[in-house]
């Protein structure tokens, strides 16, 4: 049972952002998830710690200070140390910071959820791509919870932040930046899919006159896609133009209309039903993040998407076992009636 404590601290050697205090409190938490520290199991004694870690004595007693705090170990009539909760879970306090709640990042929780479990206390928060908002939310959170699950802003004054947290209590979802080799993320990509989704298309945007694309900037909505549509437009030389919103009563026949903004597919989709037209044969309509709605909704709207299901799986997964994780989910395409 020491040599797995003194294994599993030692691992942590590689994640050079974590203080010595920090590798003894994961080593320890580590070992008792994958069952080689039990129920009522003893801990090395102080003095074995240092002998083995050579780390200070009062590095090692703030760590099991710590496990005390939270109710995973205690100290029996100076016998030593002894594990007094095997259930890792119920000890997890997780904050996850979302741009915003629609559809698809509601599928992203309930998924996430479902995995860790009911016993695990989640906490919600929402910046909406503004810098304020998110720093406002890091300072009413920072350290406050095990583990801190954030869709980050591209910037340096948010890098900053995060660099504040310790590796293994921050995974990035959703959109990556880079914080350091080490760091976890689970993650979709923006430009390049994009723009292999146009390239798929074409045959279908061939047939409209033109493709109209609304992109209100200065939001959440990524500016990698309209890097990709442009791109697009200068590669294929279809006609298009990218407008800042949709003005309702303007739609026209004979074009495609796309859409990140889902109120705004809602009131296209509208102008649609009011004209009495046909989707996919007198205009179309193309859609970002897929969801059950947009299965449904005018006989199907065809999407563009990541999987924000697996998204949340993966993420629990890291919640749960705390292995480090790097990965880009893919992008689909899924064609409906509306194109």
């Amino acid at each position: 049972m020491e040599l797995a404590v003194f294994e599993k601290i030692n691992s942590l050697d590689k994640l050079q952002s974590l203080s010595k205090h920090e590798k003894i409190v994961q080593g320890i938490l580590d070992a008792i998830n994958n069952d080689e520290l039990q129920l009522n199991d003893p801990l090395p004694s102080v003095n074995k710690m240092i002998g083995g870690l050579g780390f200070a004595r009062e590095t090692i007693v703030r760590a099991y200070k710590d496990l005390i705090e939270r109710g995973i170990i205690a100290s029996k009539n100076r016998k030593g140390y002894f594990v007094i909760n095997g259930n890792i879970r119920q000890q997890q306090k997780i904050a996850m910071v979302l741009y915003a709640f629609d559809t698809f990042q509601e599928a992203l929780f309930k998924s996430f959820k479902a995995v860790v479990g009911e016993e695990v206390q989640i906490d919600l928060f929402f910046h909406h791509n503004n810098s304020d908002v998110f720093e406002a939310i890091f300072n009413q959170i920072a350290g406050n919870y095990s583990l801190y699950i954030v869709a980050p802003i591209a910037n340096d004054r948010i890098e900053k932040l995060l660099l504040n947290i310790p590796v293994f209590k921050l995974l990035i979802i959703d959109r990556y930046i880079h914080l350091s080799d080490d760091h976890s993320y689970v993650v979709q990509e923006f430009e390049k899919p994009a723009y292999e989704i146009f390239q798929k298309l074409k045959d279908k945007f061939s047939k409209y006159e033109e493709i109209v694309f609304f992109f209100r900037e200065n939001t959440a909505e990524p500016n990698e896609i309209v890097n990709a549509f442009n791109r697009f437009l200068k590669d294929s030389g279809l006609k298009g133009r990218i407008e800042s919103s949709y003005k309702v009563g303007s739609i026209e026949k004979n074009k495609v209309y796309f859409t990140i903004h889902n109120p705004e597919l809602y009131s296209i989709l509208k102008d649609v039903m009011k004209n009495d037209w046909e989707l996919g044969k007198d205009l179309a309509v193309l859609s970002h993040n897929d969801d059950i709605v947009k299965e449904i909704i005018s006989g199907g709207i065809t999407t563009f998407s990541t999987d924000f299901v697996r998204m949340g799986e993966i993420a629990a997964n890291y919640a749960i076992e705390r292995n480090k994780v790097q990965q880009v989910l893919p992008t689909e395409l899924f064609l409906r009636q509306s194109l």
